[in-house]
């Protein structure tokens, strides 16, 4: 999906650390790149805890500024000049609005507004969007979403390489080696979450101090509600009245959610565009894309030229088949559910489930299950193959037959699986692999399921049945392959293991493994349920 830029035409100015006031008193930083010639151009704010120089000021200052847009770059609370305290996501509300509040005061400033940005750009916009009334005229969002809550506590697990990524970096922006801290936090992460060490000590093995951020996390897994309930504004997306545009990617750690922003959207009646690639949350690939995406939606919107906005407001790259295709609308029209039943013998299939016994495994928090591949927040999350994981015996692995014919799959997926656990603390992690006729098995999506006491309440017999939503695909499996799914109890780093025990997140030390049993008869049918696509 190659977009060329238009041929620059304005030479740019930039104004440099414009103080923004906050009803604090606290000062935001703010630099202004605005085009030679133009007056009162329509005006991007962009919203960065990550700095407003360097590369952000080149890919959303200049860049547009050389369009005929002037670009507000500021830096948020506690960073790269900007007074106050960081408090990650708690404050971007009402410093939006406060920004919004300077915005109208300037002479430059001509009443017609856009917002720009990914991930926590993104959340930016939509913390301050239902409240910013109709000189909002257009948002370009990418891998974001209104809340980060349920990114977070994924399933109800905690998704622990995400966050404590996050928080690594955050410790090093600002420093001389911010750029190099980005680089470095994967590998600080890992290393810090290999350590065995409770979850509570493993900010200031990673980033080398504690992280309050990071505590927050830990402090509010179990009841998140209070914590959350100021950083969250999925309630009010249906309520933006400016024209959205959503680019996310297939391996993203915030797709689902910001394709629920999408969903709430159309139930308001608006029509937002959706663009999903075959990304991960910091591919180049993914940022290009968006920029150009938002520099043909704020031409139309902002300009009055729609010449480069496409007919059709959702448009997806089908894996396996390396198309991009244009749809209108999310669930594609057309597709249908088919349960994929777990079967004896390790087979899946759409066939009806047999009698048959269940199948067993142990999961063992002392030497947790391991992820290959899959969603997370920096690092390449493309597919990568899986027999060296299936070889484990703490996964179950159910394979289907050689497909007679191409079969595409683009929708929601998610799984029902019935489970029998020594602990009633356990994690469900379900995986859909596609199978290469070589053997190789290459990870599309997957999802987790955290259970407790009052989670999916057991039968008489001690069975629950465990709904696991997993992340949405486009995906072709072609002729040949095979479908394949594991059940496991860990996908570590990634997820943070399940002790069996029930301890706080945070300081939990003691370990009990836990047997478990997937069962697959007629009366306890365990499947995957897939968006099929007919031909």
């Amino acid at each position: 999906m190659a977009i060329a830029w238009p041929r620059t035409a304005h030479r740019v100015t930039v104004q440099r650390d414009l103080p923004v006031p906050m009803p604090d008193g606290v000062a935001l930083m703010a630099d202004r790149y605005a085009p030679v010639g133009v007056e009162r151009p329509p005006a991007i704010l962009v919203r960065s805890p990550y700095g407003r120089r360097g590369v952000f000021g080149l890919m959303y200052g200049r860049a547009f500024a050389r369009q005929g847009f002037q670009v507000i770059m500021q830096s948020c609370r506690g960073g790269f000049g900007s007074g106050g305290l960081l408090d990650p996501l708690a404050d971007e509300h009402a410093d939006g609005l406060a920004t919004l509040s300077w915005l109208r005061e300037q002479p430059w400033y001509g009443g017609s507004l856009a917002m720009q940005g990914p991930s926590y750009l993104g959340y930016t916009q939509w913390a301050l969007a239902p409240f910013a009334g109709p000189e909002l005229k257009a948002m370009a969002t990418s891998v974001t979403a209104s809340q980060f809550r349920d990114a977070a506590y994924v399933g109800g697990a905690f998704a622990l390489e995400s966050s404590l990524i996050w928080t690594t970096l955050t410790a090093s922006m600002g420093s001389p080696l911010g750029g190099a801290g980005a680089l470095l936090a994967p590998r600080r992460t890992r290393r810090a979450a290999l350590s065995g060490r409770p979850l509570a000590e493993l900010d200031v093995l990673s980033a080398g101090r504690g992280m309050p951020f990071f505590q927050d996390l830990l402090a509010h897994h179990a009841e998140p509600a209070a914590y959350w309930g100021r950083r969250d504004f999925s309630g009010s997306v249906g309520e933006v009245g400016a024209e959205v545009t959503m680019v996310g990617g297939w391996y993203d750690v915030f797709l689902p959610w910001q394709i629920k922003d999408y969903a709430a959207m159309r139930a308001a009646g608006r029509r937002p565009y959706l663009t999903i690639g075959p990304w991960y949350h910091a591919d180049m690939r993914q940022a290009r894309a968006a920029a150009a995406d938002a520099l043909t939606w704020f031409r139309a919107h902002l300009m009055d030229d729609p010449s480069g906005v496409r007919e059709q407001p959702v448009r997806l790259y089908v894996t396996g088949a390396g198309q991009w295709r244009d749809y209108p609308d999310w669930p594609v029209p057309g597709v249908r559910e088919q349960r994929w039943h777990l079967r004896p013998g390790f087979g899946l299939a759409p066939d009806n489930p047999v009698e048959s016994e269940p199948d067993r495994y142990r999961y063992d928090p002392a030497h947790p299950t391991p992820a290959l591949g899959g969603p997370v927040l920096l690092g390449n999350s493309e597919p990568r193959d899986n027999r060296r994981l299936e070889a484990r015996r703490d996964v179950l692995v159910y394979t289907g037959p050689e497909l007679r014919r191409d079969t595409d799959m683009i929708g929601p997926v998610r799984a029902e699986i019935y489970l029998r656990s020594t602990s009633p603390h356990a994690d469900v992690v379900v995986r859909v692999c596609d199978v290469h006729p070589d053997g190789t098995s290459y990870n599309v999506c997957e999802g987790v399921r955290r259970l407790t006491p009052g989670v999916s309440v057991a039968g008489a017999d001690g069975v629950r049945r465990v709904e696991v939503d997993l992340w949405p695909i486009g995906h072709r499996f072609r002729r040949g392959h095979r479908v394949r799914v594991h059940v496991a109890g860990g996908a570590y780093p990634r997820i943070a293991r399940n002790l069996g025990t029930g301890d706080p997140l945070g300081t939990g030390s003691a370990m009990i493994a836990t047997d478990h049993e997937v069962f697959h008869d007629p009366d306890r049918p365990s499947a995957v349920v897939l968006p099929v696509v007919p031909h």
